[in-house]
């Protein structure tokens, strides 16, 4: 079972349908209990830094996250989900993350625009379980990952500056793009997330 945690700034909607296509069991609550009782955490997120972090702080959701990675139980963070597994962002000055991989979110750099939307191509820079191979992906962001480690990079895309577009620790994995809109190969990630082991 899959928990999507549900804390109004994600795009849940459509990850419930690519997970229900898929046939994997999951729940979208923001209730604790019945998330503890999943066996793996989505944490989607569309919109802004500072503000998605305050309401996971007021709903105490920063720290049952952090217990859930402590505990080496698997979470894969989507989009903004993705950026707020990070140390801090540099979004409207700066904003502490859940710190669960340490690294800050700074703005695209050298890029013809300042929002990156549509498909580009992930491509893995390390071999592992979520993203074996590359494929197109879509995506809606104007910043990116930098994580202090580079070995937390699993995945990068081009568009103006190469940047991290999936990462990873251990249990805990983002991806920048959205798998659930990015056809067969967002779906083949959400099916290697179910699957993977940690």
């Amino acid at each position: 079972m899959i928990g999507v945690i549900q804390y109004g700034m994600g795009n849940i909607g459509s990850v419930k349908n690519a997970l229900d296509h898929l046939g994997i069991p999951n729940i979208v609550t923001a209730d604790k209990n019945q998330l503890s009782s999943c066996e793996r955490l989505i944490l989607p997120g569309v919109g802004a830094f500072e503000p998605a972090m305050n309401i996971l702080t007021d709903l105490k959701f920063d720290v049952f996250i952090k217990e859930w990675a402590l505990n080496e139980k698997p979470i894969l963070g989507i989009c903004l989900g993705m950026q707020l597994l990070l140390t801090s962002s540099k979004e409207n000055g700066t904003t502490n993350g859940l710190n669960l991989i340490p690294g800050q979110v700074m703005p695209i750099k050298n890029a013809h625009r300042k929002i990156h939307i549509g498909w580009n191509k992930v491509e893995p820079t390390i071999e592992n379980a979520i993203i074996p191979k590359s494929g197109f992906a879509y995506f809606v962001h104007s910043y990116a990952c930098q994580p202090e480690n580079k070995l937390n990079v699993i995945a990068e895309t081009k568009y103006g500056n190469s940047f991290p577009s999936a990462i990873q620790k251990r249990n805990v994995t983002g991806v920048q793009f959205h798998p659930e809109k990015s056809q067969d190969f967002g779906l083949n990630i959400l099916r290697n997330f179910a699957h993977a082991s940690v």
